[in-house]
């Protein structure tokens, strides 16, 4: 039943030979890698607005030279990371740049502030889908933990179902998204041209008494909210059809294009409509009503951006994988996010962030708002790094033209870095748990690491001195009764080699009595040794007799305890028994360098 569930949600397994058919076109890499930074404009503007008017609706204006910058760091940013494809070809971003120019330690902060931030990503995109939805049907807002842990859960078994198939399911709404808002801007501009704009806009350069620098920084911050996901495709290079770095850089040169001029549309629209941010209602709405009235495309914007705030996790569905897959490539994390599952896809890494992510959803019970400067300070800390380490590559390497590279660099790491600063100072109470957590990540990765290391030496031999040692063989038999698991056991054991004894545990003298008495009618060519245990402990007895039997003769054999275990036909049987064997195999395989085995039965009935 589980694998048929399975088969209909995933898909039939596919072959590793089948690999380079899951490589992405760049189309549809655009739509799966940028689908975080395109949803973006969605809030990107309005986050501009929301500091702004703190000082007045005067202020407003202010909203396009901001805007002009948001979109020379953008600029910086595509162009920093499209170096980077080039330079690091097999993908890592933020993470492989710092740890090969800035140090280890610089690495795992990138590397672990990534992967915290793609849980962060689907948690607050998910809340995001899920209030859009609400307001909509405020009856639902009961459920808003419920239906954004469905949204993630779908988005789990699409990504599952592996790269290409996720990217058919998402390429739809994506484009949609796009050409919803190019409509929106073309007609917008249409409308302000003829006429149509807000009679009490502010005029560029309008004196505002109250507006400081401080004030412009931190909205200058706000605004590069737009600018998160841009660096996902830099890390899922591997993701692309051959010549998988070229086609990336094109495909994030396009992502650029598309989200500067979404951006751009939009704040212009927002600053010539003289749209100012309101609780009930977003910017793109507030344009969208005075653009087209509140009919059928006022509408279809409205679901089409509720759809792609959804789908903005996916971004992290893509990237998280990747980077989990290369540090535990550098045996930072475990290996099993290295392994492929049935459908090609680094599917553990895949079903973590699923989990990950709904219970934060959870424990926030849907309200991921507070998280959202934190969302940012794990963008912009690996933006600093990819940058600063750009920098040191270009220093130490002086390839031709090297000097224009490190200057792009340059800007952008000071901006970054910034930016980053004025998150951390202005948002303080949002972001400090951040100095906290990201520490601890950083321990358990270098504790993971150390224990891989530990483990390669503890298990490296000299080929040219260790060698196989020969003994002979003593089984142990553990026995509750004469039963035909314990038949099949002595049948094996004795296949193998005549130093067999078997093992009773008995808690009163008629038990022990009576299961004496069967052995010695049964007569199966095995020695029967009955322990008597006054405390009802079957484990302790039993440890005590394997270190006697340890100390007689593990000079000249090797130990090994046979475990007789009967298998029930359907697994809510077993929950019927007592577990004994399973107890017995579990203490002795963590406690003791010796042989366990298990021979089962299987029951028919």
């Amino acid at each position: 039943m589980v694998s048929r569930v399975k088969r209909l949600l995933i898909g039939r397994p596919r072959k590793s030979t089948e690999l380079d058919q899951e490589k992405l076109s760049k189309l549809k890499a655009l739509a799966v890698l940028s689908s975080d930074a395109l949803s973006s404009v969605a809030y990107g503007t309005e986050q501009i607005l929301i500091v702004l008017v703190a000082a007045g609706f005067t202020a407003i204006w202010y909203s396009l030279p901001i805007a002009l910058a948001v979109l020379g760091l953008l600029a910086i940013l595509i162009l920093s990371y499209r170096q980077t494809i080039f330079s690091y070809p097999h993908g890592g971003g933020a993470y492989i740049v710092a740890k090969d120019n800035l140090g280890v330690s610089t690495g795992l902060l990138a590397g672990g502030s990534l992967l915290v931030d793609y849980i962060l990503t689907v948690a607050v995109s998910a809340s995001a889908g899920t209030d859009a939805i609400t307001s909509a049907f405020p009856s639902l807002h009961e459920h808003s933990v419920a239906i954004a842990v469905t949204v993630i859960i779908i988005l789990t078994i699409i990504n599952l179902r592996g790269v290409t198939e996720s990217a058919s399911f998402i390429a739809i709404p994506v484009y949609l998204f796009v050409l919803s808002i190019v409509v929106l801007i073309v007609s917008g501009l249409i409308k302000y041209a003829i006429g149509g704009g807000h009679a009490a806009v502010p005029e560029i350069g309008s004196a505002v008494s109250n507006v400081s620098l401080f004030l412009l920084l931190k909205a200058f911050s706000s605004g590069c909210s737009a600018l998160t996901g841009v660096e996902a495709v830099s890390n899922a290079i591997p993701n692309f059809k051959a010549p998988a770095e070229k086609n990336a850089a094109k495909t994030l040169m396009m992502m650029g294009l598309i989200l500067g001029f979404m951006f751009t549309g939009i704040t212009l629209l927002a600053y010539w409509y003289g749209i100012t941010p309101s609780t009930k209602e977003t910017v793109v709405s507030q344009i969208a009503e005075s653009t087209f009235g509140r009919g059928f495309l006022y509408y279809g914007i409205q679901a089409i951006t509720a759809v792609i705030l959804f789908l903005a996790a996916n971004t992290a569905y893509s990237a998280f994988p990747l980077l989990s897959f290369m540090l535990a490539k550098d045996k930072y994390l475990p290996h099993a996010f290295m392994v492929r599952g049935d459908r090609l896809g680094f599917s553990n890494g895949i079903i973590f962030l699923g989990v990950a992510s709904s219970l934060l959803v959870a424990a926030f019970h849907g309200e991921t708002g507070n998280l959202i400067p934190l969302y940012a300070v794990g963008v912009f800390i690996p933006f600093t790094l990819s940058q600063l380490g750009m920098m040191v590559r270009w220093f130490k390497l002086k390839p031709a033209g090297w000097q224009g590279k490190f200057a792009v660099n340059t800007v952008g790491m000071l901006t970054t870095l910034t930016i980053t600063l004025i998150f951390i100072i202005t948002k303080f109470a949002n972001v400090w748990v951040a100095f906290i957590f990201l520490p601890i990540v950083m321990l358990i990765f270098l504790r993971i690491h150390r224990h891989f290391m530990n483990t390669a030496d503890e298990l490296r031999i000299q080929l040219d001195k260790d060698k196989p040692v020969i003994k002979g063989s003593t089984i142990v038999i553990p026995v509750s009764a004469v039963t035909r698991a314990v038949l099949n056991s002595i049948s094996y054991a004795k296949s193998l080699t005549d130093n067999v004894v078997a093992v009773y545990i008995g808690f009163d003298e008629e038990e022990i009595r009576k299961m004496e008495q069967k052995w010695e009618e049964w007569d199966p060519g095995v020695r029967l040794i009955v322990l008597r245990s006054r405390y009802r402990s079957v484990l302790r007895p039993l440890v005590k007799f394997i270190d006697t039997v340890e100390w007689k003769t593990a000079e000249t054999d090797h130990i090994t305890v046979l475990i007789p275990q009967f298998i029930t036909k359907h697994w809510w049987q077993a929950i019927l028994h007592n577990q004994t064997s399973v107890f017995i195999r579990t203490y002795l395989m963590n406690n003791k360098d010796i042989v366990v085995a298990t021979v089962p039965y299987h029951l028919n009935k």
